[in-house]
């Protein structure tokens, strides 16, 4: 049986992952029997007890497309040779279970040091000095993302999704204003801290789901953010604005990307808001935050 992350609807987990989780292994011939569910938000992230294996599998149907990109990025990672999560090889991915698309993950050992702002803008200055891949990546549209997660939610009250589609349009006005300062490339996405596992012969990127052609900049909101909302220690957005020769908050359309990065951190809960009542709570935690217009740290991350 998976062990939920504390506060997880137990039957919710038993009734609709399992069984995918099962039918995942059964086609790669893995045993399911005793995984361990690490993540519940926008992927169901298991580590499975048999085999070095994580398996994810996508839990908001209108993120499914984004697959088959994951595939192609974590490949052109690896023969680039950044230091990232590697696919299982041997296994024709991404695996589908009816509805679902899952893909299958070299298990990193989490034995190195822990990450620290360094480590990341390291990892990103290589990332973003790479040649755009030979397949075309999407372009970046941060808020189709939470429009797309909003079109799914079941367990959200009208006037919350009415007031977060109107916090998107103005938030789209504005970046259709903003003028960037970086060059354009591809870009992780998602970097912050929570994407690195600390392996034994260094950190190593994970997580592809967002990466895209975009601004460098937004693979620097990230961090800023994290000081400002999650409380995370200022030195450590110091090193990595240091090393990474960019400091993001001084440029002036930062405020822009602070509040669509803040509008996907609201969002990230949403496919899941039925059956993780922890996450629900820090949800409407974070939305009234936005209502009221308090801008200081508070979130805490979504479990």
């Amino acid at each position: 049986m998976c062990r939920p992350p504390a506060g997880t609807d137990e039957r919710h987990i038993r009734d609709a992952l399992v069984p995918v989780l099962a039918e995942v292994c059964a086609k790669v011939g893995f045993d399911h029997r005793g995984a361990t569910l690490l993540r519940y938000v926008g992927n169901a992230v298991f580590r499975l007890q048999a085999h070095p294996v994580i398996v994810r599998i996508v839990l908001a149907p209108s993120l499914r497309h984004r697959v088959p990109k994951v595939v192609a990025v974590a490949n052109w990672l690896a023969e680039s040779g950044v230091p990232a999560v590697r696919l299982l090889d041997g296994v024709e991915q991404p695996v589908r279970a009816g509805d679902h698309l899952a893909t299958l993950w070299d298990e990193v050992p989490a034995t190195g040091p822990v990450p620290t702002g360094r480590d990341l803008a390291g990892l990103l200055r290589q990332f973003h000095e790479l040649e755009p891949p030979a397949f075309e990546l999407p372009r970046w549209e941060p808020l189709a993302i939470v429009l797309g997660r909003l079109s799914d939610a079941q367990d959200i009250d009208p006037a919350d999704r009415a007031f977060l589609e109107q916090r998107c349009a103005q938030a789209q006005a504005a970046l259709a204003a903003l003028r960037y300062e970086l060059p354009l490339g591809p870009v992780h996405g998602d970097a912050y801290l929570g994407n690195l596992i600390p392996g034994p012969n260094g950190p190593v990127l994970c997580d592809f789901d967002s990466t895209c052609l975009g601004p460098r900049e937004w693979d620097l909101t990230p961090m800023a953010v994290g000081q400002l909302r999650l409380g995370h220690p200022p030195e450590q957005y110091r090193e990595f604005a240091e090393h990474y020769g960019f400091d993001v908050t001084s440029w002036p359309g930062f405020p822009v990307l602070r509040e669509v990065r803040e509008l996907k951190m609201v969002a990230g809960a949403l496919p899941v808001l039925a059956g993780n009542p922890l996450v629900k709570a820090e949800f409407t935690r974070r939305l009234q935050s936005l209502r009221d217009g308090v801008d200081e740290a508070g979130w805490v991350p979504y479990r």
